[in-house]
């Protein structure tokens, strides 16, 4: 588990380690704290030096001067009035914590309907778990990939949806996509609602209120195909719908950026994306809890989860009194290697005990169909 967790430290491509974090993303000392920006997609790192006043392409020590000279707010600011993506980074709030704590890790809500759309799927006895359940994947990054590629796993008919105008980073998809298909296509298409007429489950990872502009959220969802069930992913809660956000932000703006600093100063990072695939897992686990439910009881069924939430439930867990050094592994037990398109792609192996995974596809390569 602690190797699928740092997945992206196994990864290969034809022998060779990605570059996961781009120039833009990371800590910057401000006149009264740290800031940390999200830089790694194209548009980011755009909207972030437009915002700071510099040129497409400027450097990073570019990026450090200009925030030098700006307190927190006034980083964050700048950046986040061209809709880019930085917080400053804080201490831990045990009594916002205890707040989060007091809501569902989990949040499941069920909607009546008189079971005309469920596809009750018939399961040989020999088959996969999930096998007949058709999961549309409608999220990019890593925590929802995590949750349909786990759905994948375990034998769904997984099929990620991405907009042709919003490229993914190649490596990113190849971590993540293990089982699935993926295909480009506009949600606004009339083809893209023939598939979601048809699917079981529909996982949601985009921000909520750009899924609202396009008729996509989970309400508007399960109105209109009784039966469905919807697995949603933000990263700050429903009651932030329009803030956009990254494991890493949030680390930084809950607490432990500076809970895991290595000297007291500089803020530090948990040894692994675990906001994300934290997240993604128990998106997966309440997925198949409910698909059970869905059998018994018919009906719609939405379950919600944050990064926040999850990071307000990391922070609520025993610590221990002296961090434990961070162990380094050897990897080559736990991974394995695909040939994709021509390609050499070595990933970890799946988590699950008995089960493997098989060739993520290169991103956007399939046709749009169940």
């Amino acid at each position: 588990m602690s190797i699928a967790y740092r997945s992206d430290r196994v990864l290969a491509v034809d022998g060779i380690a990605p570059d996961v974090w781009s120039a833009y993303s990371g800590f910057w000392r401000s006149t009264d704290g740290w800031v940390r920006t999200h830089g790694n997609y194209p548009h980011h790192a755009h909207r972030l030096l437009t915002g700071l006043g510099l040129d497409l392409g400027a450097s990073g020590d570019e990026v450090r001067a200009v925030i030098l000279r700006c307190t927190n707010a006034e980083a964050v600011g700048l950046i986040t009035a061209e809709r880019g993506l930085a917080v400053p980074v804080l201490p831990e709030d045990p009594h916002l914590d205890a707040r989060w704590r007091a809501t569902p890790l989990l949040d499941v809500t069920h909607r009546d309907t008189d079971g005309s759309r469920s596809r009750r799927i018939p399961l040989e006895r020999d088959s996969a778990p999930l096998s007949g359940i058709r999961v549309l994947d409608l999220t990019r990054v890593i925590a929802g990939p995590v949750c349909t590629r786990t759905l994948a796993l375990l034998g769904a008919d997984v099929l990620r949806v991405d907009p042709p105008d919003l490229p993914e980073p190649e490596w990113q998809h190849l971590d993540t996509g293990h089982g699935k298909r993926t295909t480009l296509l506009e949600a606004r298409s009339e083809r893209f609602h023939e598939l979601l007429a048809a699917a079981d489950v529909v996982v949601l990872g985009y921000r909520p209120s750009s899924l609202d502009r396009l008729g996509l959220s989970a309400s508007a969802l399960t109105e209109r195909h009784p039966g469905l069930m919807i697995a949603q992913l933000s990263a700050w809660g429903m009651d932030e719908p329009d803030r956009a956000g990254f494991d890493s932000l949030v680390q930084a703006a809950s607490g432990i950026s500076l809970i895991e600093s290595p000297d007291g100063d500089r803020p530090g990072a948990l040894p692994a994306q675990a906001l994300d695939h934290s997240a993604g897992y128990l998106l997966a686990a309440a997925v198949i809890a409910l698909l059970k439910r869905r059998q018994r009881e018919g009906g719609s069924w939405t379950v919600r989860t944050s990064l926040r939430r999850v990071a307000a439930e990391l922070l609520g867990m025993p610590r221990a009194d002296e961090p434990e050094p961070v162990r380094e592994f050897d990897t080559s037990a736990h991974s394995t290697t695909f040939d994709v398109a021509g390609g050499k792609v070595t990933t970890a192996r799946a988590a699950l005990p008995g089960l493997a995974f098989t060739a993520p596809h290169r991103w956007g390569s399939d046709q749009p169909r169940w």
